[in-house]
C-alpha cells in the first residue's frame, strides 16, 4: 500500500513538475509575443509621424515651387536664401530631390509632360538623347525613399 501511495505521489509530482515547464514556456512566449507588439507599436507611430508629414509636406511643395519660379525670373537674393532654407529643412526631414535632367526616364518616379524631339547628331550632351530626360518642368522628392512627389519632365525624343 506504500508503494501504491508513493507511486501515485511521484506521478503526481511528475504531471505537476511538467505542467510548470508547460506553464514556463507559455509564460516566455507570451513575453516574447508582447516584446514584439511594443517593438511593432514603436515602428507604427513612427510611419504614422512620416505619414502625417508626408501631408504637411505636399501642402508646402507648391509654396517652394513659387519660390523656384520666382527666382528664375528675378535671381533676387532673398528668394534664393528662401529656397535655401527651405531645401535645407527639406534635407533634415528626409526629403531628397529627384535627380531628373540628362537621366534616362524613369516612369516611378518621374511624370512625362512633354516629349521634344532631340537631334541625334548633337553628341551625348546633357539631357540629349532617346528616352532622357531633357528638361525638368517642376522637381519631384521622395520622403525617406518614397516617392513624396513624381518630378514633372520632359523626354527627348530622336527626330
Amino acid at each position: 500500500m506504500k508503494k501504491k501511495n508513493e507511486e501515485k505521489k511521484e506521478n503526481k509530482d511528475q504531471g505537476l513538475i511538467k505542467k510548470n515547464e508547460e506553464l514556463e514556456h507559455q509564460v516566455k512566449r507570451t513575453l516574447a509575443d508582447y516584446q514584439n507588439l511594443e517593438k511593432r507599436v514603436a515602428e507604427d507611430k513612427i510611419e504614422w509621424v512620416k505619414l502625417a508629414n508626408r501631408q504637411l509636406l505636399l501642402r508646402i511643395l507648391p509654396a517652394l515651387d513659387s519660390l523656384i519660379l520666382a527666382e528664375k525670373h528675378t535671381k533676387d537674393e532673398g528668394v534664393i536664401l528662401s529656397i535655401k532654407t527651405f531645401l535645407d529643412a527639406f534635407g533634415q526631414e528626409g526629403i531628397k530631390k529627384i535627380e531628373t535632367v540628362g537621366k534616362d526616364f524613369d516612369p516611378n518616379t518621374m511624370e512625362c509632360v512633354h516629349v521634344a524631339e532631340v537631334d541625334p547628331s548633337a553628341g551625348s550632351g546633357q539631357g540629349q538623347g532617346e528616352g532622357k530626360v531633357v528638361e525638368e518642368i517642376k522637381a519631384g522628392y521622395t520622403l525617406y525613399d518614397r516617392i513624396l512627389r513624381p518630378a514633372q519632365v520632359i523626354v527627348g525624343k530622336q527626330q
